[in-house]
């Protein structure tokens, strides 16, 4: 009987991305996935241990999959949890017999191997400290996901920003890039799949060749997307770093047709003294500059951000700064998270001093505002024709009609809007649509069909 493996992804599409590349391994080695947990030979976690909240699903899933368990199954416990907190997660979770960190997930087979070679009364830890995800060695293992017509593709690991609220250089060590050719081998396989959209993901996408030396290697690496895979239609940027968005990026943008006019720029917070309690790059005049020229360059640039409230210090002054800014800038996307403290981390010696219920009011006070600016922006696109990326299809609630899902270049996957489309166009096409209606995160729409020809008799 064929060897199982049954494996749960959590977190970010980073994880998944890892979670993606230990299965082609297992797969490579004769193993075949299950969604069946019972009938695994080999149970894996791939944790998430970057927040609070998020390492407490982490050992819910580990917990279940332990419980249920038999005597000859493996659980392996591998990700960012295990990476950071190692045995204090066999401690809490009894019945783990691996431990995987993140720097060596593609040492899956080998900890697979030592777990059955021999008896394990304690489990094998497998935690090297280098951070050595990506680099020179990749082989034939592909850093990407797939969900139907859209990708992404992992082009660096690691962080070396100073951000002090932040765990993942204690997780992931410091930023490792990737070789450019590997990236474009991977950007021309998921073309030849029929992927229409592609995702580049990393902590720090503008970061990306500081350790190649290599100068504006985001830019480069644009770039040389773009020209090795022209018909590729969306090219989207995730994760850019403020103060790192330069100007050979902007014009690189927008020279090339299908690097679409998206930016997702975490910037975390919108006054500088915050910005410097949390070591971020505290420049707002660079901020305004940049969005100013990307807009200029990009007239239907698609902007999304990241805040942070409740963060140790703040002030209803510096809340307010972060209101009026979001008021100035009317981003098309924002994400709003609640301080989360974390031992570890440089931000520690400051506690977590601003009750929860403050951080709360802040947080729903910030949304509020801004999903009445994301409704005036969706709502600018009312008869007007957008490009729409189709993924699914359903029923219309009520009447049944047939209705297609799908998202603009506007929307990232999984994080922002979606657009509803009349009928049931196919999926993986892109079809243009015209918008005919506008809530605060969606857009409904028709699809928009060339005239007919009308041939006069003579």
């Amino acid at each position: 009987m064929p060897k199982q493996f049954h494996l749960v992804s959590l977190g970010c599409a980073k994880n998944t991305v890892d979670s993606e590349s230990m299965a082609q391994i297992l797969a490579g080695n004769g193993f075949h996935a299950t969604a069946d947990a019972a009938q695994a030979d080999v149970l894996i976690v791939n944790t998430c241990g970057f927040i609070g909240p998020a390492k407490e699903e982490s050992y819910q899933v580990l917990h279940d999959l332990a419980a249920q368990k038999s005597g000859d199954q493996l659980l392996i416990a591998a990700g960012c949890l295990t990476q950071r907190y190692g045995a204090e997660v066999v401690e809490r979770v009894p019945g783990i017999d691996g431990v995987l960190g993140t720097r060596r997930w593609m040492d899956i087979m080998q900890l697979v191997t030592r777990l059955r070679q021999r008896p394990h009364p304690e489990p094998i830890y497998h935690l090297p400290t280098a951070a050595a995800t990506v680099g020179t060695d990749e082989g034939d293992i592909l850093r990407v996901t797939t969900q139907g017509p859209s990708a992404y593709i992992k082009i660096a690991d690691g962080c070396r920003r100073p951000c002090a609220f932040c765990a993942i250089p204690l997780i992931k060590g410091t930023a490792v890039s990737r070789p450019l050719e590997s990236i474009l081998k991977e950007a021309r396989h998921l073309r030849d799949q029929g992927v229409r959209e592609i995702n580049l993901i990393a902590q720090d996408t503008t970061d990306y060749g500081h350790d190649l030396g290599l100068k504006n290697g985001l830019a480069q690496l644009m770039d040389s997307l773009a020209t090795a895979v022209p018909d590729l239609d969306w090219i989207r940027l995730l994760y850019a770093y403020p103060g790192y968005v330069t100007d050979e990026l902007i014009e690189t943008m927008a020279r090339h047709r299908n690097l679409i006019a998206y930016l997702d720029m975490p910037l975390q917070h919108a006054h500088p003294e915050t910005l410097k309690r949390m070591r971020r790059p505290a420049n707002m005049d660079w901020v305004h500059r940049t969005l100013e020229k990307m807009r200029r360059l990009l007239p239907e640039l698609a902007l999304r951000t990241t805040f942070i409230v409740g963060y140790p210090g703040e002030t209803d002054q510096e809340f307010d700064a972060l209101m009026d800014f979001v008021e100035t800038i009317r981003f098309d996307r924002v994400g709003v998270f609640t301080f989360s403290f974390e031992p570890g981390t440089s931000s520690e010696p400051l506690g977590d001093p601003i009750p929860s219920a403050v951080k709360e009011a802040r947080r729903e006070a910030l949304m509020l505002r801004q999903q009445q600016i994301s409704l005036e922006n969706n709502q600018a696109w009312v008869g007007r024709t957008l490009d729409v990326l189709i993924e699914g299809h359903g029923e219309v609630e009520g009447t049944g009609e047939p209705i297609a899902i799908g998202r603009s270049y506007r929307d990232a996957p999984e994080i922002d809007g979606v657009v509803f489309v009349e009928g049931q166009p196919p999926i993986g096409e892109i079809v243009p649509a015209r918008v005919n209606g506008a809530m605060t995160y969606d857009l409904t729409a028709t699809v928009e069909t060339a005239p007919q020809l009308i041939v006069l008799p003579d």
